[in-house]
């Protein structure tokens, strides 16, 4: 059967082996039997540059990537804010593509926009700061420049920090934003809107404009992993 399945924030990581075993299987059996994979951000827990695809956790997912792409199943990735660094050295690879952060899909005769979400979370005014230091090319470029190590100091000490303002930030603002979503969906003159970040796994339904559009929030993986699935019946969330 015709089939496209989506994933995001599977926060691959050394320190959690168990969902880089979980994440491997999805790709050796579910993945392989789809047309098309889309992983919309944040397959890394953190990417500090294309450096990383030489260590042993990396080339694991890398060469099961490349398996399943050879194996005939088209691959498209698009940066999370996790794993904003990664290049196009892992996509080569990989045998994946890098998409932009908004992307039209055309899929089974529907249009469909993927992204990773983050940008649709304006009320956290202090990470949209943040999200525009660091996605500036000079300084990116910049800290591509450190020491491997240094680099690795600043990822730990940014996502600690993170957690800590999570733990006191009002969880709305984490969400995503209504106003900037019916934007979104008046921007690209689309029904259906696929995207993660959050952490908050849902089907949402609302009309905008007289038009009734849906948006698919992706799971994530630390609470146990899931994906999207589009074929030509329609939509649905299915969680591992």
């Amino acid at each position: 059967m015709e089939k496209t399945l989506f994933v995001s924030d599977i926060h691959l990581s050394y320190l959690k082996p168990e969902i880089t075993k979980y994440f491997l299987g999805f790709l050796k059996t579910l993945a392989g039997q789809a047309q098309y994979l889309y992983i919309l951000g944040d397959l890394f827990d953190y990417w500090v540059g294309d450096e990383e695809i030489k260590k042993p956790g990396a080339s694991a997912i890398i060469k099961s990537l490349k398996e399943v792409s050879e194996n005939g199943t088209d691959i498209f990735f698009l940066h999370g804010n996790r794993d904003f660094l990664l290049g196009e050295k892992f996509a080569d690879a990989a045998g994946l593509k890098i998409i932009n952060e908004e992307t039209p899909v055309n899929l089974y005769d529907n249009h469909y926009l993927v992204m990773h979400g983050d940008t649709l979370c304006t009320d956290d005014v202090d990470y949209q700061k943040f999200r525009t230091k660091v996605h500036d090319k000079n300084w990116q470029n910049c800290f591509l420049a450190k020491p491997i190590e240094e680099r690795h100091q600043f990822a730990r000490y940014a996502r600690a920090t993170s957690e800590k303002n999570k733990a006191v930030k009002n969880a709305e603002i984490m969400d995503v934003n209504n106003s900037t979503v019916c934007n979104m969906f008046r921007k690209y003159n689309f029904r259906t809107l696929i995207h993660g970040h959050t952490h908050r796994p849902a089907h949402h339904t609302l009309t905008i404009d007289g038009v009734l559009c849906n948006r698919y929030v992706l799971p994530d993986w630390d609470a146990g992993g899931g994906y999207l699935q589009c074929d030509p019946t329609g939509c649905q969330i299915i969680f591992l």
